[in-house]
This record gives C-alpha cells, structure tokens and sequence, in this order.
C-alpha cells in the first residue's frame, strides 16, 4: 500500500521568502532561489529523491546518468509550479500564457442538466486552470487530499485572491462524503484526483507505465454510475511560463468502474510520455502490501 502521508511539505519562513521575491523582485528571482532549494532537497531528502529516481529509471527507462538529471530537474519543475501558482493568485497573471484544449467540454460539461464529473491527477497543477477559466454556469468543486498545514495556510490566505472553485478535504472521518453528495445533489461540477488515496479505504488495482498499482476506488465508482460525461483533465507546464490544459472525455463502459480506470490510466501515461517531469507523487506509488 502506498504510503502517503497526505500532507505538503514545506515551511511557513520558505513560502514567506518566496513570496517576498515574488512581490517585490520579480518570478525570475524567485526561480533563482529555487534553483538552490531544488538542490537541498535533491541531496538531503533522500527518501524522495530515491522514488523519483526510480520512477524515472524504471519507468521512463533512462540511463542512470539521466535520472539522476531529471530527479532534480522534477523537484525544480515542481517548485515553479508552486511559485506560479502564488504569483498568478497574487495578480501576476499577465506573466503566464495559457492554451485550451478541448474547454469546450468543460463548457458543455457545465450545462449539462446533470453533475459534472472531471478526473485529474497529481500531474502539472489543475489548481492553476480556475485562474485562466472563464465563469461557467456550474461552480467547480476541486476534493483533495493535500491538505496544507494551517500555519502555511494562513501565509497563502495573506496574499492570494479567493479560489474560484471550492475545496472538498478529505478528512478521516468522512463528513467530506456529505459534500461531495450535495455538490452531485445540486448537479454542479466536482473535480476528483484519482491517484492518491488513504490506508484502509477501498482500492481497484490497474496497470500505469508497465506495472500494478492502486487507485482510490470512490472516483471511479461513482463516476461510473452517474449517467454524466466523465472528463479527464490536466494542466501542464511548458516552457516560457506557459500552461496547457488538457481536457479529454472518457470512454468507458457505463456502471463498470474498472473500466473507467483503466481508460484513466492510460490517459496519464499519454501525458506522462510527453511531460515526464511532471510526475508530483512523491511516495512509493508502486509499492506492493
């Protein structure tokens, strides 16, 4: 089982430097600390930078000498994503070019007269595309897993402008299956990442890049049953600060949540082939009980 411990890492003085970068310096500086900071955890946080390394050895079959460059690179492409998603939320916008690719399925997504169900994963940063989206009829309900510590939360809360979707935690104690029922009750968008779940929840097991690996089974179940288009969505970085969203309908068979598994893995190996880099599960994704 994989052993995610379902929290961010970081500290509140780290995001506090950057943030003061980002404010009163500019991006570039911000990419220029972070390039230091990328190293410090490629070195010394040797757990992850094992996994990492392996994902791309085993994987992506790449030379040693190679994995060991994108490991690093993968912890550097991982913090611009963070940085970027504090300066677009802070009002930087301008700085980013995004690119839609098949919005017009959210949009159809939206005014459907049922839920809206799209899938992502911890692949890019779906988090961005709320900045980006035109208001749709629907609002968006994004569940997560990732919770950030409340003292990190507080120095985000300082300088980024109110999500335009709403955010589903889920807890341990699963009051968040209330509100995923409401927000299907109420026939308004929800977002699931299915790659990621908790010890002693319920899994299905499917094939990603050559190997068995679990998945939470709740995404998948009732994404199945609901008689709704399941879209599979992500945003990715490019280069010169440019992001591309992807958004992809789902072909599956109704009422078999395997199924839709399956066509979700093999949608993320079509994006991992292209952005190998992009890969944030920083756990043993692959790790048998």
């Amino acid at each position: 089982m994989a052993e995610w411990e379902g929290k961010s890492k970081g500290t509140t003085t780290g995001y506090k430097i950057f943030i003061f970068l980002i404010k009163n310096i500019g991006l570039n500086a911000a990419y220029f600390l972070l390039a230091f900071v990328s190293f410090y955890y490629f070195v010394f946080n040797r757990k992850q930078t094992k996994i990492i390394y392996s994902y791309f050895r085993t994987k992506h079959r790449q030379s040693r000498w190679k994995s060991w460059i994108n490991t690093y690179r993968n912890n550097f492409v991982f913090g611009q994503t963070i940085i970027d998603k504090v300066a677009i939320a802070a009002g930087l916008e301008n700085k980013f070019t995004f690119e839609f690719d098949g919005i017009e399925n959210i949009h159809q997504l939206a005014k459907d007269e049922s839920a809206g169900i799209m899938i992502s994963a911890h692949v890019g940063n779906f988090e961005l595309a709320q900045h980006f989206m035109d208001e749709f009829d629907k609002k968006i309900h994004l569940v997560t897993t990732d919770e950030e510590r409340e003292a990190i939360k507080s120095v985000l809360d300082g300088v980024m402008a109110k999500p335009k979707v709403e955010f589903i935690i889920v807890k341990d104690d699963l009051s968040h299956i209330f509100d995923i029922n409401r927000v299907i009750e109420e026939k308004q968008m929800i977002v699931f990442t299915g790659d990621r779940f908790f010890p002693n929840t319920k899994t299905l097991e499917a094939n990603l890049l050559g190997e068995f690996a679990q998945f939470p089974a709740g995404p998948f179940l009732l994404s199945s049953r609901l008689k709704t288009p399941v879209l599979f969505v992500y945003v990715m970085r490019e280069r010169n600060k440019h992001y591309h969203l992807y958004a992809r309908k789902a072909n599956f068979k109704n009422r078999d949540a395997q199924s839709l598994l399956e066509a979700y893995t093999e949608s993320m190996e079509k994006i991992l082939a292209k952005y190998p880099l992009q890969w944030f599960n920083y756990y043993d994704f692959w790790k048998k009980d």
